[in-house]
């Protein structure tokens, strides 16, 4: 991306970087903006059935509208900022992405029986909600990580460090990206956060969803930490690859957005903990075919280069058991590799090539591929073993079955009849 240079306080405000960002947006009424307090979603999205077949446009919709109030306050505060940080909260918010995480919030509440005006309104406010927590996390595990892109694109720290190349001394503009990533990512969980507190939420499920909105942000902020953890100490154990893999992934993507649809549905004990089994099961999936991805995955479809997580050295359950099945063989070679690879920074291709040799060869790649077949049997069956509506319930099974690369599963049924063996296409037998 080409250089740009730093900007001056103009009264009618910077461009926002990287694509327009709508600046204000009125209520339904025209006379006040979304955001300065509860506002409903915006029109035509308050049928459930209208949602039904279009989620991300849905949840995009809502976004559309918090994002622009919120970068217009950001200006009105200082345009610089607006700018720089709150416009590049918003870009970032508003393209790319799968909208994973508020589609499964969507599909739980459906295959509970949620419907009805002020919670299709709730369930849209809280998707749009997780987006924004999706952005802090992205954000900030970019800088974490030193990655240049996301999404095909250049990360938000780099973006930022370029536009400032020529105006900052040397060294400055790379502290400047980072820092701006970083202000950037908590400005995504501040607005992330109002949004869900200006949402109507009461009784029990309101209460439950705000405890699971709190838990959810602790074990996200908790996962990085052991990811980062075992970076540094090089860990190579199963067990605590497998642990940061369900910190870190499984409750963040998808078990927690499961269980905010159940919450607001106002699901019953034994369903909502069903559809949690099956989120932390598929979640958990969900991290291990990220992780065959960074290794083996097309960057055409990623849209990051391969081999950044052997570069960094992060604890990957790929990782664990090749270190694991070599040692056992006493394959000097296959350790050597993995050694002088993991966590020393950018490969060339010939040295990603033979890591991938190792880990094709130990049979790692085999055995995470089996595991990720397993965990998404064994979800498919709690979500099988549930009383749900069908048609909610048979769309929550097919992105369940879809969320780790699995494809829809060969059975596919209405979900509260009589399931037969769940078994995801690609996936292997069933685990205990």
């Amino acid at each position: 991306m080409g250089r740009r240079q730093a900007q001056d306080h103009d009264p009618a405000g910077p461009r926002l970087v990287g694509g327009p960002v709508p600046v204000s947006a009125p209520g339904p009424s025209g006379d006040a903006p979304y955001g300065t307090e509860h506002t409903p979603a915006p029109p035509g999205t308050e049928d459930a059935s209208a949602v039904d077949r279009d989620v991300s446009g849905a949840v995009g919709r809502v976004l559309d509208h918090v994002l622009a109030d919120r970068v217009a306050r950001a200006r009105d505060v200082d345009p610089l900022f607006g700018g720089d940080v709150a416009g590049r909260v918003a870009d970032f918010t508003r393209t790319g992405g799968k909208r994973t995480r508020s589609r499964f919030l969507w599909w739980a509440l459906r295959a509970c029986g949620g419907e009805g005006a002020a919670t299709v309104e709730a369930a849209l406010r809280i998707g749009a909600a997780l987006e924004l927590l999706q952005t802090c996390a992205l954000v900030h595990d970019d800088v974490m990580d030193g990655s240049a892109l996301r999404r095909a694109r250049p990360t938000l720290h780099v973006d930022v460090a370029a536009q400032y190349a020529d105006a900052a001394p040397a060294g400055r503009a790379g502290r400047l990206g980072d820092g701006t990533a970083i202000l950037a990512g908590d400005l995504a969980l501040v607005w992330a956060d109002d949004l869900l507190a200006e949402t109507p939420l009461e009784g029990d499920g309101g209460r439950a969803v705000r405890r699971l909105w709190s838990d959810m942000r602790t074990e996200m902020v908790a996962g990085q930490y052991l990811d980062l953890h075992g970076q540094a100490t090089g860990s190579r154990s199963l067990p605590r690859a497998l642990r940061t893999a369900r910190v870190k992934s499984a409750l963040y993507s998808v078990e927690r957005p499961i269980a905010l649809g159940a919450a607001l549905a106002g699901a019953d004990e034994g369903t909502a903990a069903a559809l949690c089994a099956a989120g932390r099961c598929v979640g958990t999936a969900f991290q291990l075919r990220d992780d065959l991805d960074d290794v083996f995955g097309d960057p055409r479809r990623t849209g990051k280069p391969t081999g950044g997580d052997i570069g960094e050295g992060k604890p990957t359950c790929l990782v664990a058991v090749a270190h694991a099945r070599a040692e056992a063989a006493g394959d000097r070679r296959a350790l050597d590799v993995l050694d002088r690879s993991l966590g020393h920074g950018a490969l060339t291709e010939e040295g990603l090539e033979e890591v991938r040799e190792v880990l094709t060869g130990t049979g790692a790649r085999s055995t995470v591929e089996a595991m990720i077949g397993r965990l998404v049997a064994r979800g498919l069956r709690h979500v099988d073993g549930a009383l749900l509506d069908p048609h909610g319930g048979e769309r929550l099974r097919l992105l369940l079955a879809s969320a780790a690369g699995e494809g829809p599963p060969r059975d596919a049924h209405p979900c509260g009849t009589r399931p037969g063996p769940a078994r995801a296409a690609g996936g292997g037998e069933a685990g205990r």
